[in-house]
């Protein structure tokens, strides 16, 4: 497996590489400082499997350098990675087709399940988007997005709908949803169809990005039902 790690900090990238080499046996970690070598570096291979790019290192001019590396690597995901976590950030790299937003500040394990997550072909959400949790910086409180986004919910999808998005956002498969409500998996793809229809998208990845342009947190989990107040 060939990982691209982009970041100008040396010592990050040390730290990264090592937790990177036990993602699966034989992993080869290239690296890069700036976007232009991560840029030279791919195009000097014939295949990548997964791409890293630190959102804030030279040449990346906002998210306009994700947006360079999807258009060049359709097929492979793309994370960001990033010190902090502010909405907008977060919301605008899920559009232009990044696969996870991950944060510089998160622990080693989490960061390899993340990893894990897209490599398995999901998203990967962090958890302070959907808690309200990051940066400042976006024109609304995370209350209020949320609030505005749960209030049009009820008019186009089904409560069952809503229990999916609420695990489609935070990244869990088809078959760890299924788990979670105690359907079969051919159930969660059926809602899903209809999920995908009513929110007016095609795949899972913008279904995430239309929930979360409303800082949604629909049905948040408890620990003891699985969702707030529902059985």
């Amino acid at each position: 497996m060939l990982i691209l790690l982009a970041d100008d900090h040396t010592l990050v990238r040390e730290n990264l590489r090592d937790f990177l080499q036990t993602l699966a046996p034989e992993v080869v970690v290239l690296e890069a400082e700036t976007l232009p070598e991560a840029e030279a570096v791919t195009s000097r291979i014939s295949r990548v499997d997964l791409i890293i790019l630190d959102l804030m290192m030279p040449g990346m001019n906002g998210l306009s350098g994700l947006q360079r590396m999807v258009t060049r690597y359709p097929d492979v995901p793309v994370v960001i990675l990033s010190g902090s976590a502010r909405r907008e950030d977060i919301v605008g790299a899920i559009r232009l087709g990044a696969k996870g937003f991950i944060s510089k500040t998160i622990g080693g394990k989490a960061m390899l399940n993340a990893l894990r997550l897209i490599l398995d072909g999901e998203t990967y959400i962090p958890s302070s988007l959907l808690t309200g949790a990051g940066d400042s910086g976006y024109a609304d409180s995370p209350g209020s997005q949320a609030g505005r986004f749960q209030n049009r919910q009820p008019q186009h999808l089904t409560r069952r709908q809503q229990e999916v998005l609420a695990h489609l956002v935070r990244g869990h498969t088809n078959k760890a949803i299924a788990e979670e409500l105690n359907l079969k998996e051919i159930t969660i793809k059926i809602h899903l169809q209809g999920l995908f229809r009513k929110l007016g998208v095609s795949n899972r990845t913008q279904a995430v990005a239309v929930a979360l342009q409303g800082g949604v947190k629909p049905y948040p989990f408890s620990s003891s039902t699985g969702f707030d107040g529902s059985p």
